[in-house]
C-alpha cells in the first residue's frame, strides 16, 4: 500500500536512527577498528541487512523510504524499481510493492553464462528507474549499477538508501556529476545524536566516534 502520511525529514531521521540502534545494527568500536571493504579502518559499522529480520521496523522504514522518494522526486517519477546486488534487493522489492511498480535487480557483474546479464527482471528502454540500496558511503559503488541500468536504454537519475554516511564530502558530487540524486533516511550524525540521547554507549566511545566522523581520512591515516 502506498504510504499516505509524510513525517518531516527530521522526524524520519530521528526515528530511523532509533530503530537502527534498537536492533543492534549500529556498531561503535574505536579502540579496535572495523576494517572496511576498502581495507581502511573505521570506528563505526552499520549493518542494515539486519532490518529484514524485524518486520515491524522493516515495514516502517520502507514506508519512510517510499514517502521520502515520492516527496522529493514525485509520485509519478518512476516506472521501475531496481535493487543493487545483494543488500539492495529485499528493500527494492518492498519499495516496489508500496509504489505498485515492477521490480528488477542489478548484478555487480555479469553472471558469466546464459544471457550473461547484469539486469534481472524486465527493464525496457525509456523506463525511469529508481536504484534502491541499503546504504552509501562515498557513492562510488552506485555508479556501476547506474551504468548497467542506462545500458538498457532506461534512465536512472535517482538512488534511495536507508543510510547515508554523510562524512565524505565528495559523495554528493560523485553522484551529481553522474546525474544521480541521492535520497536517504538518516546519517551517522543522526545516529550519534540519538545514541547520546539514549546513553547507548559510554561518553569516551561517543567522543572518539565523533572525532572519526569529523575527520575520517585523518583518523584512518593515523591508524594504518
Amino acid at each position: 500500500m502506498i504510504p499516505s502520511s509524510y513525517p518531516s525529514p527530521e522526524e524520519i531521521a530521528r526515528l530511523t536512527a532509533r530503530m537502527l540502534l534498537e536492533i543492534g545494527a549500529v556498531n561503535f568500536r574505536p579502540d579496535d577498528p572495523y576494517i572496511l571493504a576498502s581495507g581502511l579502518p573505521s570506528a563505526t559499522y552499520i549493518d542494515c541487512r539486519k532490518l529484514i529480520s524485524f518486520p515491524r521496523i522493516r515495514s516502517t522504514l520502507m514506508d519512510f523510504l517510499t514517502a521520502t522518494v515520492m516527496r522529493n522526486a514525485g509520485l509519478e517519477a518512476f516506472d521501475n524499481i531496481a535493487g543493487g546486488e545483494t543488500a539492495g534487493i529485499p528493500f527494492a522489492a518492498l519499495v516496489a510493492e508500496r509504489m505498485a511498480l515492477p521490480m528488477t535487480y542489478v548484478r555487480k557483474k555479469p553472471k558469466g553464462y546464459g544471457r550473461n546479464a547484469r539486469i534481472e527482471g524486465a527493464m525496457s528502454e525509456g523506463q525511469r528507474v529508481l536504484l534502491v540500496e541499503d546504504l552509501t558511503t562515498d557513492g562510488g559503488s552506485k555508479l556501476s549499477f547506474v551504468d548497467a541500468i542506462r545500458e538498457t536504454g532506461a534512465t536512472c537519475g535517482h538512488t534511495a538508501v536507508i543510510f547515508y554516511y554523510d562524512i565524505f564530502p565528495e559523495t554528493k558530487k560523485t553522484l551529481g556529476d553522474h546525474g544521480v540524486q541521492l535520497h536517504h533516511l538518516c546519517t551517522w550524525w543522526d545516529v550519534l545524536a540519538e545514541a547520546r540521547e539514549q546513553g547507548a554507549f559510554d561518553n569516551a566511545t561517543l567522543s572518539e566516534v565523533e572525532a572519526f566522523l569529523k575527520e575520517p581520512r585523518a583518523w584512518q591515516d593515523a591508524r594504518q
